[in-house]
C-alpha cells in the first residue's frame, strides 16, 4: 500500500518485444505481491502461453482502465494483439507496430492520469526499424509522445546514479552534440529532479570529461577548455554542486565517487559499462526530463532465453520497486 494512505501506485508495465524475454519477465513478477495496481500492455495470449511455457501460472482478465476491479490472483492485460504469429526466440516486424502501440497507450495512459507510472521490458529496435518504423529507442520514443523536449537517461545501481548528456548516438557525432547548451539543460534536469524526484536536498555531481584524460588542458581535445569547464563554472555560480571535468577512467573510483549523488558521463558507452559490470541484472533505467513517470530495465530482449525459465526478472523486479519509489515520493512531495 502506498504510504501516504492513498490507493496503491497504478503501474503500466509493457511487455517489450514478444519474441524475446519480456512476456517471461512479465509473468514472472505478475505473480509476485506488489504493493501496486500493476496493469500488463501487450498479447493476452503470448502472455499466457508464454506463462505457462516457463511454468508459472497465470491467470488474465482483460482490461482498459487502471482501476479495473480484478479478483485476487488474476493479473490485468490491457490487450493489444499481435498481428504475426508469435516464435519465441524469432524476430517478426509484422509484430513492430503492435510493440509501439503498447509504449502509446501506456504512455498516454500517464498523461491522462490512468496510470502513476510506464515500466517497460525490452524491445528491440532493429526488428521495429526493419519494419520501416523509426525508433531509437524507448526514451526518445516516450519524450516525442509527452512533447518533453529534452530526455535524460540515468541509470541506478544501488548508489550509483550514472545520467548521460548524449544517447543513442554514433561515436563521431558525440562531440558535436556535447554543446554548452544542452550541457547546461541536462545538469539542470538532473540536479533538479535528483532533489524532486529522489529527495536528495543538495544533489552532488561528478562530470566526466569528453576527452582522455578530460583533454589534459588541451592537448588531448578543446571541448573541457571550451564548452565544459565554462558551462560547469556558470552553473555553480546559480547554485549547482559540481565537480568536474574529472577523466572518466579514474572517475569510477571508490575514492572519487565518494559522497556523489550522480555521474554525469557524456555518452552511452563513457559510462554505462562501468555502471551495467557493477550492477547487471538489477541495474534500472529511468527517464528524467519527461511530465511522467518512466523507469526500464537494464537489459536487452535476449532471444536466446525467450521460453526456457531461464530469464532473470531481477532488473524488472528493481524497475518495477523504482518506480513505486518515485510515484510514492511524489505523493510526499504534492501533499508537503
Amino acid at each position: 500500500m502506498a504510504d501516504d494512505g492513498r490507493d496503491p501506485p497504478r503501474i503500466a508495465l509493457t511487455m517489450g518485444e514478444p519474441a524475446g524475454i519480456g512476456p517471461d519477465l512479465c509473468a514472472l513478477v505478475a505473480a509476485g505481491d506488489w504493493p501496486a495496481r500493476i496493469t500488463i500492455f501487450g498479447d493476452a495470449e503470448v502472455l499466457r502461453e508464454r506463462a505457462g511455457a516457463i511454468g508459472v501460472s497465470l491467470q488474465t482478465l482483460s482490461v482498459d482502465r487502471a482501476d479495473a476491479d480484478v479478483p485476487a490472483g488474476t493479473v490485468a492485460v490491457v490487450h493489444c494483439p499481435v498481428a504475426a504469429p508469435v516464435s519465441p526466440g524469432t524476430l517478426d516486424p509484422g509484430n513492430a507496430s503492435a510493440v509501439l502501440k503498447t509504449l502509446e497507450l501506456a504512455g498516454m495512459g500517464c498523461l491522462d492520469g490512468t496510470f502513476d507510472a510506464v515500466v517497460t521490458a525490452p524491445v528491440q529496435k532493429s526488428v521495429i526499424n526493419d519494419a520501416g518504423l523509426p525508433f531509437t529507442g524507448h526514451t526518445e520514443f516516450f519524450a516525442a509522445l509527452t512533447r518533453a523536449p529534452l530526455p535524460v537517461m540515468l541509470l541506478t545501481a544501488g548508489s550509483l546514479r550514472v545520467a548521460l548528456v548524449t544517447t543513442h548516438l554514433p561515436l563521431r557525432e558525440v562531440a558535436d552534440a556535447v554543446t554548452a547548451t544542452r550541457l547546461a539543460a541536462v545538469l539542470e534536469i538532473l540536479h533538479g529532479e535528483l532533489r524532486t524526484r529522489m529527495g536528495i536536498a543538495a544533489p552532488r555531481i561528478l562530470v566526466c570529461g569528453l576527452n582522455p584524460h578530460a583533454g589534459e588542458g588541451g592537448h588531448l581535445g578543446r571541448e573541457e577548455l571550451d564548452v565544459i569547464i565554462p558551462c560547469l563554472e556558470r552553473l555553480r555560480r546559480s547554485g549547482l554542486n559540481l565537480v568536474g571535468p574529472l577523466p572518466a577512467d579514474t572517475l569510477f573510483t571508490p575514492r572519487v565517487l565518494d559522497g556523489a549523488d550522480a555521474v554525469l558521463a557524456m555518452y552511452h558507452d563513457q559510462g554505462l559499462p562501468v555502471l551495467k559490470h557493477v550492477g547487471f541484472g538489477h541495474a534500472v533505467n529511468i527517464t528524467l526530463g519527461l511530465p511522467i513517470i518512466r523507469t526500464s530495465v537494464d537489459h536487452g530482449t535476449a532471444l536466446d532465453l525467450a521460453a526456457t525459465g531461464k530469464a532473470d526478472p531481477g532488473s524488472l523486479k528493481a524497475a518495477l520497486d523504482a518506480a513505486i519509489h518515485l510515484v510514492n515520493t511524489a505523493r510526499r512531495e504534492t501533499a508537503d
